[in-house]
C-alpha cells in the first residue's frame, strides 16, 4: 500500500498547469510572432472550455452540499474552486503582460495595433464606411434601465457594457446624473481582426470592439449624454448535456433538445474590463444575480482572445511556422491499389508528418471497388465538408453496404454530429448511434471484400479522428491492416454497437470498458516480475491526459519494484515522478509545440521483445470505465519499429519538453546534448526513411 502525503495531482490543477505550457508558447521568443498570438489565442479557447466543462463540474459539487474529496484527490470542491480561480487570475494577469509585449514586436515589424483613440482622419473615413455597411447591420443594442429581467446572454459572447451619462434638462431640479446602461454583442459574423488601408510599409489594425467604441455615437445618438464609456464583459456556462428520458423522442432529439438547453444554462463564470466603473459593474452583477463567492474574475480590455488564433497573416510568412509539406508513406503508393499493398504488409501512417489522404483513398477505393460488399466505420469527429462523409455517401451510392456508429455526444460537436448524422441517414447509410452510458471513442474501420470464393477484410484502428482538418495540426498514428485476426474482433466491435448485452471476448484488441484495465495491469505485472527476476523491465506511455488513481497506482507500483517508466503526457498528469519511495523510476514529461501532440502509444519491455499498442484510449477514467476505446497490437517488425523510434525521438527532445515533479513549475528539460525539436526530428526521421 502506498501512502505519501501528495500521492496525486489533482487533476483540474493539473490541467491549468498544462494551460501554462500552452501559454509559454506565447512568451517563447523563438516562436514565430504571430503564431505566438495564435498560441494565446488557444490559451483563451482552452480556458473557455474548462470553464464550461470542469470547473462547472466541480461547481455543481459545492452545489449539492457534498465535499467531492473522494473524487478530487482529497481536496474539497469548495477549496479547489477558491484555488482554481486563484490560478486563472494569474495566468490571465501574465496573458495579458505576454499580450503587451507581442505588441510591442509587431510595431517593429511595423504591424500597428491601434485603438479608438488612435485613428487618422484618412482611416476614419474607412471605418465609419465599414461600420455602416458590414456592422452596423448584425449589431445587436439593448438598453438595459427599463427593463423588467435580464436579456440571456450567450455562452461566451463577448458584449460591451455601455454607461452613458446624460445631460440634465432644462428645468429639472436635481443635480444628480442619470445613467443609461446598454449592452452591445459582439457580432460573430465578422472578423474580430480589422485590417485597415495600409500606409506606405505599415501594416494598421483595429479590433472589432474599438471600432465599434468609434462609432458609440452612431449607435446611441438619440442620447443627449455628456459622456459615454464602453467595458466588455463575457461570461461562460455550464455546457453539461442534460439527456431528458421522454420515451417518445428520438435520440437525436434528445441529444438536439440538450444542446439547446445548454445555452440557457447556469453561469459559471463571469469576467470582466477591469477598468469598468464599479458602478457599472454593481448594476451588471445585480441584474444578473451574479454572486462575488462566483468565479468573477477581473480581466483586461479584449475578452474572447480565443479570437487570436484567427489574426491576419498579412503575407508575413516570416512571421509564421514554415509549413511542411506531409510526406508519402513509404511502399504505399496513392495511386495504386491500397488494398493490394495492405494486402502484403501493415502499413503504419502518422499525421501530420505524413499524409492524411491515406484514409480517404482507402475509403474512395473501396467505394468504387465492385468487389467491395461492406464497410464499416467508427465517427467522433468530422471535418466540415468532410471527404469522409463524402466516400461514404459514395459507397452507398455504389451499393455498399455502409454501416457508420456515429457519437452525437463528441462534446462541442454535437450540433455538427447531429447534422451528418441526419445528411448520411437520408442517403442511405445505416446509423448506429451507441451505446446506453457509453460514449464511442474508438476510431476504427473494416472493409468487407469479395475475393473469390472467400471474404477478405482490409481496415484501419486510430489514435485520432477521421477528420482532414484537424490532421493538419494533430500529431496521431493509424495502423492499416490485413491481419484477419483483429479485423474479425473489430467486427465484433461493431457487433457490441447493436447488442449490448453480448460481451465478446478478444485475443489482439484492448477494448474498453471490458478489458483495458486488466490488460494493461496484466502487461505491467510482468514487467515487476521481469523487474523482481533482475531481468531488464521498462514501459514506455505516451498519451494526452492520465487521471486514473487505479492506473496511477499500477505504475507506482512498478517503480517500487524497479521497472524504469518512461511517459510522455502532454496533457493532464495525476501521477507525480521521481518521489523516493513512489516513483523514483518514473520520469514523465510533456511536450508543446507547433503541433498538437495526440497519440497513444503503449510499449512494454517483454524480456528484449517489445509489445507494443496504439489505442484511441488515454488512462482517464472516462475511457477505461464509460467509453468504448480500442488499442491495437503491432505485429509487424517495421512499424513496430517506426513506433519504438518515433517515441525515442519524443522523449530526447530538450528543447519543448517540460519536465513533471512535485513543484508543478513546467520546468523546461535541459541537458548538454545536442538539441533536439522533437516535431521537426519525426519529420526528418521520415523523411530520411524515403531517402533511403
Amino acid at each position: 500500500m502506498i501512502k505519501h502525503k501528495n500521492q496525486y495531482i489533482n487533476r483540474e490543477i493539473s490541467w491549468l498547469s498544462f494551460n501554462e505550457r500552452v501559454l509559454q508558447e506565447s512568451a517563447d521568443k523563438n516562436v514565430p510572432l504571430i503564431e505566438r498570438l495564435r498560441f494565446l489565442g488557444i490559451f483563451s479557447n482552452n480556458l473557455d472550455e474548462f470553464f464550461k466543462v470542469r470547473y462547472a463540474t466541480v461547481k455543481r459539487i459545492v452545489s449539492s452540499g457534498k465535499s467531492g474529496k473522494s473524487v478530487l484527490g482529497g481536496e474539497s470542491a469548495k477549496d479547489l474552486l477558491e484555488e482554481i480561480t486563484e490560478i486563472v487570475i494569474k495566468q490571465q494577469t501574465q496573458s495579458l503582460e505576454i499580450l503587451g509585449d507581442i505588441e510591442k514586436e509587431l510595431e517593429t515589424e511595423n504591424i500597428f495595433l491601434i485603438n479608438e483613440t488612435e485613428i487618422t482622419e484618412k482611416q476614419a473615413s474607412f471605418i465609419k464606411n465599414y461600420f455602416i455597411e458590414e456592422v452596423s447591420p448584425l449589431l445587436m443594442t439593448i438598453i438595459l434601465n427599463d427593463m423588467v429581467g435580464f436579456p440571456m446572454l450567450k455562452d461566451t459572447a463577448a458584449y460591451l457594457a455601455v454607461k452613458m451619462v446624460l445631460k440634465n434638462q432644462e428645468g429639472c431640479k436635481t443635480q444628480a446624473k442619470k445613467k443609461r446602461f446598454a449592452l452591445i454583442e459582439i457580432p460573430k459574423g465578422i472578423d474580430r481582426f480589422v485590417v485597415l488601408p495600409k500606409e506606405g510599409d505599415k501594416n494598421y489594425i483595429i479590433i472589432l470592439d474599438d471600432l465599434i467604441r468609434y462609432c458609440l455615437d452612431s449607435i446611441f445618438n438619440m442620447f443627449e449624454y455628456e459622456s459615454i464609456s464602453a467595458h466588455m464583459i463575457k461570461i461562460t456556462r455550464d455546457a453539461e448535456l442534460d439527456i431528458d428520458n421522454d420515451l417518445s423522442k428520438s435520440f437525436i432529439e434528445k441529444i438536439s433538445s440538450s444542446v439547446e438547453h445548454r445555452k440557457i444554462s447556469d453561469p459559471v463564470r463571469f469576467v470582466y474590463d477591469k477598468k469598468i466603473g464599479t458602478d457599472t459593474l454593481n448594476f451588471l452583477k445585480e441584474k444578473m444575480d451574479v454572486e462575488d463567492t462566483d468565479s468573477v474574475i477581473p480581466g483586461g480590455r479584449y475578452h474572447n482572445r480565443r479570437d487570436y488564433m484567427g489574426f491576419p497573416s498579412l503575407g508575413r510568412k516570416d512571421l509564421l511556422y514554415a509549413p511542411i509539406t506531409p510526406l508519402p508513406v513509404k511502399g504505399l503508393c496513392l495511386e495504386g491499389s491500397l488494398f493490394e499493398r495492405i494486402a502484403e504488409k501493415d502499413f503504419l501512417q502518422y499525421t501530420p508528418y505524413q499524409t492524411f489522404s491515406y484514409i480517404i483513398k482507402f475509403l474512395r477505393e473501396a467505394a468504387l471497388d465492385p468487389k467491395v460488399k461492406n464497410i464499416k466505420i467508427t465517427v467522433y469527429r468530422l471535418a466540415n465538408n468532410s471527404q469522409v462523409a463524402a466516400s461514404l455517401i459514395n459507397a452507398v451510392k455504389n451499393g455498399k453496404q455502409v454501416t457508420v456508429q456515429i457519437e452525437l455526444q463528441a462534446r462541442f460537436d454535437e450540433q455538427a454530429n447531429i447534422e451528418y448524422a441526419e445528411q448520411l441517414q437520408a442517403e442511405g447509410v445505416k446509423l448506429i448511434f451507441g451505446v446506453r452510458g457509453l460514449k464511442v471513442h474508438s476510431k476504427i474501420c473494416v472493409v468487407e471484400r469479395q475475393e473469390g470464393s472467400r471474404i477478405k477484410r482490409y481496415g484501419f484502428v486510430s489514435t485520432g479522428n477521421f477528420n482532414e482538418s484537424t490532421a493538419r495540426i494533430y500529431t496521431d498514428y493509424t495502423l492499416f491492416t490485413a491481419h484477419d485476426g483483429i479485423l474479425k474482433e473489430l467486427n465484433k466491435v461493431f457487433d457490441f454497437f447493436e447488442t449490448t448485452y453480448k460481451i465478446h471476448k478478444y485475443k489482439h484488441l484492448i477494448v474498453s470498458p471490458h478489458y483495458t484495465i486488466n490488460v494493461f495491469k496484466k502487461l505491467i505485472d510482468k514487467e515487476i516480475q521481469n523487474a523482481k527476476a533482475g531481468k531488464e523491465a521498462y514501459i514506455k506511455i505516451k498519451m494526452n491526459s492520465f487521471t486514473s488513481y487505479k492506473m496511477v497506482d499500477k505504475l507506482y507500483q512498478a517503480s517500487m519494484a524497479g521497472v524504469k517508466i518512461q511517459l510522455i503526457i502532454r496533457g493532464i498528469c495525476c501521477l507525480i515522478p521521481g518521489v523516493k519511495g513512489m516513483s523514483e523510476n518514473i520520469e514523465a514529461i510533456s511536450v508543446v509545440d507547433k503541433f498538437l501532440e495526440h497519440p497513444r502509444v503503449f510499449i512494454f519491455g517483454n524480456e528484449g521483445d517489445p509489445k507494443v499498442y496504439i489505442s484511441s484510449s488515454d488512462w482517464m477514467t472516462r475511457n477505461l470505465d464509460y467509453r468504448v476505446e480500442v488499442g491495437v497490437p503491432i505485429y509487424d517488425k517495421g512499424v513496430k519499429q517506426e513506433l519504438l523510434d518515433t517515441f525515442d525521438i519524443s522523449w530526447q527532445d530538450n528543447v519543448k519538453a517540460r519536465v513533471f515533479s512535485e513543484k508543478h513549475d513546467n520546468a523546461y528539460r535541459k541537458n548538454k546534448k545536442a538539441k533536439v525539436r522533437s516535431q521537426f526530428a519525426t519529420y526528418d526521421y521520415y523523411k530520411n526513411k524515403l531517402e533511403k
